[in-house]
């Protein structure tokens, strides 16, 4: 238990990180900048200072008319099951720290300003499959570190695990879950035999059915995570990966590399905001990728920040900028293929109003849709659709 006067400064240096962020970047990355900045906090000052700011973060709208400590408090009593926080500032909270979540907000709206309801508001921009109750709560945990055991090298993974003594859990055979933050790094001899992919970006794989000798195309690749997926899966595939972003694609290249894929690929830098046919020609594909950009609110869970930071008028900035990326890349897509449409959106206007529009715009023919719900597996939330052009 820390002293009064140990937890007094740590109170301090939270209250002015919470007064110098001001949302415009990644928590994460803010924090790693303050950290270089003020060498002078050892370690166990950063894990407590990340702690106590994602933990604040976490219960996103609720109680603001109470003061940063007390909205704190109610952070650390909903996030944890210990806090040197409510063991010094309530201890009247104390034995409702091992309780049930259920119980935790009953306590809490019973007896503070936080009700439930106001962490998120935007739930009426919620898709209709969503179970808003059980998605909020997702959002007091961090979740799980997600590894993808390629193929041929699972039970060399999963031996090098053991001899490490790293805590897993087994999802199925290709797919574990350990503690967020775990080392991996640290593990010899299992670089490039594992890919760290959610547990739901790599359930989309099911959805690609591809053939070998296939032409396709990953439109807005990002880190790369679903081009891997697809050509781990469909060795034989002809991939083109593409992104608006060139620095995107280089470090592809290197990843690509570790995980000893030598596969013949392409990779291009389009914009598919823009005209591509001085990029991409006459090009056609049996498979068309798009993991659009998106509010990322399936992810928030991860970067709770977001939650206090995001304006609700950017839900349908996003969803016309999906709709034009969609239609730009359409045209590339060979009758009768398919068109893979993913976000890591929770938010119907990115999701199934977009496919609506899809099919009455274009024409394209549903053939599923789904969310990819994480909220009970410490996951992330993703929505994917596999749409056939007529």
């Amino acid at each position: 238990m820390l002293s009064e006067k140990r937890l007094s400064q740590h109170l301090r240096t939270f209250e002015r990180l919470l007064q110098e962020y001001s949302g415009t970047e990644p928590l994460a990355r803010f924090l790693t900048a303050y950290y270089k900045r003020n060498k002078q906090m050892g370690s166990a000052d950063r894990r407590m200072a990340t702690r106590l700011m994602y933990h604040y973060f976490r219960i996103g709208h609720a109680a603001r008319s109470l003061s940063s400590i007390e909205r704190l408090a109610i952070a650390e009593l909903l996030c944890s099951h210990e806090s040197a926080v409510i063991e010094l500032l309530k201890p009247d909270w104390i034995p409702y720290l091992n309780a049930t979540l259920p119980q935790k907000r009953l306590f809490l709206e019973t007896h503070t300003a936080f009700q439930q309801v106001d962490v998120f508001p935007f739930t009426p921009r919620l898709s209709a499959d969503i179970d808003q109750e059980a998605f909020i709560d997702s959002l007091f945990t961090q979740p799980d570190l997600f590894i993808r055991l390629r193929a041929p090298y699972a039970p060399d993974v999963l031996t090098a695990l053991n001899r490490a003594g790293m805590m897993y859990n087994v999802i199925d055979e290709h797919i574990l879950a350990l503690p967020n933050g775990s080392a991996l790094d640290r593990v010899p001899g299992i670089a490039g035999k594992y890919e760290v992919q959610d547990f739901s970006s790599q359930r989309t794989g099911r959805y690609f059915r591809a053939a070998s000798g296939e032409r396709w195309w990953d439109a807005c690749a990002g880190a790369g995570g679903k081009s891997l997926l697809l050509m781990d899966t469909t060795p034989g595939v002809e991939l083109l990966v593409s992104d608006v972003r060139g620095s995107i694609l280089r470090n592809l290249d290197e990843r690509f590399d570790t995980a000893g894929i030598h596969s013949p690929y392409r990779k291009k830098i389009v914009d598919l905001t823009q005209d591509t046919h001085k990029v991409l020609g006459d090009s056609q594909f049996d498979g068309v990728i798009l993991d659009v950009p998106c509010s990322g609110s399936g992810t928030w869970a991860r970067t709770p920040e977001m939650i206090s930071f995001f304006d609700k008028a950017r839900i349908d900035t996003f969803a016309a900028l999906q709709r034009q990326i969609t239609g730009n890349a359409i045209p590339y897509l060979k009758h009768g293929k398919p068109l893979i449409y993913i976000t890591c959106s929770v938010f119907a206007a990115e999701n199934e109003q977009n496919v609506t529009h899809l099919m009455e715009e274009f024409g394209l023919k549903l053939e599923e849709q789904t969310l990819l719900t994480g909220y009970h597996q410490q996951a992330d939330t993703l929505f994917i659709a596999r749409l056939i052009k007529p």
